[in-house]
């Protein structure tokens, strides 16, 4: 009976679970199981893996404090996602839970859902997918959930969430719009008055109004019930009032943010307290205290993950105290102990930078420049500005040496013999003290080393031993081998002198290879007298160069300072210094004018003495005109550059190279220092390319490219030398002579430039030839050199086609030509031209003559 009543009981259990496991029946047991099952199985596991895939994001995420913080700490990327690919698996398991959810436990029976979690589930679905930036997907979710379910406890929380996802699209303005709609017409609770409140202060952030950001984070700092929250929205709110320049009112908000304590985050705390040591106007009366109070922070041990924040601070403070010692010892520090925050380095390299390049230090700052690279999107404003910042220091670090050694030599050279003996004899002593104190370093930390090993249980073990079995006398002796004789081979006759110098000087040219080419110094020339006396010039031609160089060197960094970097009192000394230095005549003209300009800038006393120099001194320069008529003058200026480049362009294009040489030589001693230049040279350098072979096409080239490194055409030159130069360095003729079927070969008529009218007669004769036989060939005059010009016939398919038309021209009745000529296939011609080396070709290939 037992069993009979056991499997009755079953069967009856059975049946009512396949009932209640119907979603079709809107009965008290099919909503409750499927509402229960919802809840804690399957949206139970689903919250767990979406509050984990968020708190790993939080975990994640580094927030920028020097910038105004985002509400939500969420890491977003810059692409809108659609699909589900590498996105955090948190995240993608708690949409599968929530998807789940909505597929097996709905129950829409009439139009209407009977399962009260549907709602949660829906909403989850779009948190998660709001989560993996998929916010297309998560906005349709949120709006499922306001338009199917009317009567959800869960309507506020949407509509939350789904202005959250229009600020990720970019829609402020709707999100605005929304969430003044619910502020009228909805009751809300405080924490989601708070974050609906807290969603407006963004979208206004967004919005750049920043005023009514304040108010709305004021609220919902208010009104929410998560003291992590709290702090840091007040934290906002002091960011804000620093952005509009009330720090009052932000230490206010950051106070607060203080007053928290251990409730909040540390992060925040520190943060907020270093927001307000730099709102303090550093006084001398206050200054102590400052320090004071950083230094706290310092060496307090809860904030040593902030130490590099803290650092940066200390070294703002002794920067703006002025003692610079300190400032940099710290910014070192901020940089050593740096958490990996590439915008807190950034601040760092910049600030080492512009100290070192207001030094005068330009090697440094444009290595801290480099640094500041490596830590900026390279899309970014910053990069771009920072690049220009050090492409111009080039110029200056390149310039900067030039007047530094140009200085030192010349300097060397004002000296007496006796003078110079003095001067480099102090320097010899101070080499030998620097050798001997890093001599006896050495040995000091030998000797420590032995000692150390002696005490130690391995040392006492080897006490008593014979030499080459105790460890402490053997390492000694090998050290002492070392400082006597040096790194020597195992090999026979080790101890001869020359295999020291040998190996020296081979180690001395690797040493100079590595370095660049700058030679490793001998001991025997380190420390001889001779050697360094040896090295000044005494040579006037080489003195000269050197001071021309130099000049020239100090007025190119008077323009960099004054037209790249606004330093206009670093401008002024190096043009002054140029007009100190008897400087070459196209130098004195421009650098007057551009003192003028910077005395004028300034308000200098000096402004009139100058104006009247150049109009009393060069009353015929355009510098004189511009001065007694600026506004005629520099339009006429400008026409008169426009129209002589013009100018010297047509000739150009006509292959009158050698007027286009001495034209662009007048019009660049006219026009030095304008723009117009680095365009006149290259012009120049093309021209004389033309005109005189490869080597010299270089050398104009390489003289752009270090003299206009920054202008397009330096840049241009620059491509070229790179690029193009080594592929026209060949002399090499090809070997081909005979080979049917190779195209394009040349016949040349070579004249002598007196012969200039013979030559245009033969082209139009030529000309003729090709028009009356109907052949696809073309006519040109080629300028070789000063001397000579060619007429050349272009286009045939091989070298037996050539010969063929020279031998038509030379036996026809009708054209009777028999100058002198020769075949050339058009590589080679081009090698000819490059390389001015016909003698060369015809003597290696003997090109027979048709007469």
């Amino acid at each position: 009976m037992k069993l009979r009543y056991l499997f009755f009981l079953s069967i009856g259990g059975l049946v009512l679970f396949l009932g209640a496991c119907s979603t079709k029946k809107d009965a008290f047991v099919n909503r409750n199981w499927h509402a229960l099952n919802t809840r804690y199985n399957v949206l139970y596991n689903g919250g767990l893996a979406f509050e984990e895939g968020r708190e790993t994001l939080n975990n994640s995420y580094r927030d920028n404090y020097w910038e105004i913080l985002p509400v939500e700490r969420m890491q977003v990327s810059e692409e809108i996602r659609l699909d589900s690919e590498d996105n955090n698996p948190n995240f993608l398991l708690a949409e599968e839970k929530a998807t789940k959810a909505i597929q097996k436990h709905s129950m829409e029976v009439g139009g209407q859902e009977r399962n009260p979690q549907t709602d949660e589930a829906f909403l989850l679905l779009g948190k998660a997918r709001y989560f993996d930036q998929r916010y297309i997907p998560a906005l349709e979710a949120f709006n499922y959930v306001l338009k199917k379910y009317e009567k959800s406890n869960k309507l506020n929380e949407a509509r939350i969430w789904r202005e959250k996802t229009n600020l990720r699209l970019g829609y402020d303005e709707l999100a605005l719009k929304n969430l003044n709609t619910l502020f009228k017409y909805d009751v809300l609770t405080d924490q989601d008055y708070a974050d609906a409140r807290a969603v407006a202060a963004q979208a206004y952030i967004n919005l750049q109004a920043l005023d009514t950001a304040v108010q709305q984070m004021k609220i919902a700092a208010a009104y929410t019930r998560k003291t992590e929250e709290q702090g840091r929205y007040y934290f906002i709110i002091g960011q804000l009032f620093n952005r509009l320049e009330y720090p009052d009112s932000a230490d206010m908000a950051f106070d607060k943010v203080i007053d928290l304590n251990r409730k909040i985050p540390r992060v925040y705390l520190v943060n907020a307290q270093l927001q307000k040591i730099g709102n303090i106007e550093i006084t001398p009366e206050n200054r102590d205290e400052v320090r004071e109070y950083l230094t706290d922070l310092e060496k307090n041990r809860e904030n040593r993950p902030f130490l590099d924040k803290i650092y940066r601070s200390l070294a703002v403070y002794y920067h703006k105290i002025e003692a610079e010692g300190a400032a940099l010892d710290y910014y070192n520090k901020s940089l050593r102990v740096s958490q990996g925050e590439p915008y807190l380095n950034t601040l760092n390299y910049t600030d080492l930078a512009e100290y070192y390049f207001d030094q005068n230090n330009y090697k440094s700052a444009g290595a801290y420049y480099d640094s500041v690279l490596m830590n900026v999107p390279e899309n970014s404003r910053t990069f771009r500005s920072v690049s220009k910042k050090r492409e111009n220091l080039d110029d200056v670090i390149a310039y900067e040496a030039v007047v530094r050694y140009s200085d030192s030599v010349l300097n060397l050279t004002a000296m007496t013999p006796v003078e110079r003996g003095i001067y480099f004899q102090t320097y010899i002593d101070s080499l030998k003290v620097e050798a001997e104190a890093e001599e006896l370093k050495k040995e000091q930390q030998t000797r420590t080393g032995l000692q150390s090993f002696s005490e130690s249980q391995g040392g006492q073990e080897n006490q008593g031993k014979f030499y080459f079995y105790n460890v402490t006398s053997l390492g000694y002796g090998k050290n002492e081998f070392r400082q006597r004789w040096g790194d020597r081979e195992l090999e026979d006759n080790w101890r001869w002198s020359t295999k020291s110098r040998i190996l020296s000087e081979v180690t001395a040219d690797e040493n100079a290879v590595a370095e660049g080419g700058e030679k490793t110094l001998l001991d025997s020339e380190k420390f001889s007298l001779d050697y360094y006396l040896d090295q000044v010039p005494e040579d006037p031609a080489v003195i000269d160069s050197l001071q021309k160089e130099r000049n020239f060197a100090n007025y190119q960094l008077g323009l960099i300072y004054k037209e790249k970097f606004k330093e206009l009192m670093l401008a002024a000394a190096r043009l002054e210094a140029v007009l100190d230095s008897d400087p070459e005549e196209r130098l004195i003209l421009p650098s007057k004018y551009n003192l003028y300009k910077i005395y004028e800038e300034e308000g200098s006393p000096l402004q009139e003495p100058m104006k009247f120099d150049i109009i009393e001194n060069h009353p015929e320069s355009r510098y004189a005109a511009i001065l007694t008529n600026p506004e005629a003058a520099l339009t006429s200026q400008q026409n008169t550059q426009e129209v002589r480049y013009a100018e010297l362009f047509t000739a150009f294009k006509a292959q009158e190279y050698l007027e286009v040489i001495t034209g662009t030589e007048e019009a660049i001693e006219q026009f030095t220092g304008e723009p117009i230049v680095p365009k006149l040279e290259l012009l120049k350098a093309n021209a004389i390319g033309r005109l005189q072979g490869f080597n010299q096409f270089r050398e104009a080239l390489n003289y752009i490219a270090l003299n206009y490194p920054n202008t397009p055409e330096g840049k241009k030159a620059q491509v070229l030398v790179a690029e193009q130069i080594p592929k026209l360095e060949s002399s090499d003729f090809s070997k081909v002579t005979t080979a049917e079927g190779t195209s394009n070969w040349k016949v040349v008529f070579p004249f002598s430039r007196t012969q200039h009218d013979k030559a245009l007669a033969l082209k139009k004769r030529l000309d003729k030839s090709i028009k009356d036989l109907m052949y696809d060939y073309t006519v040109s005059r080629d300028i070789y050199d000063l001397q000579t010009e060619f007429i050349v016939v272009h286009g045939f398919p091989s070298q037996s086609y050539a010969h063929g038309y020279v031998e038509l021209l030379k036996n026809n009745k009708n054209y009777m030509i028999s100058n002198e000529n020769f075949v050339i296939l058009s590589d080679n011609y081009k090698v000819v031209q490059v390389h001015k080396n016909l003698a060369d070709y015809r003597n290696q290939l003997q090109t027979p003559k048709s007469q």
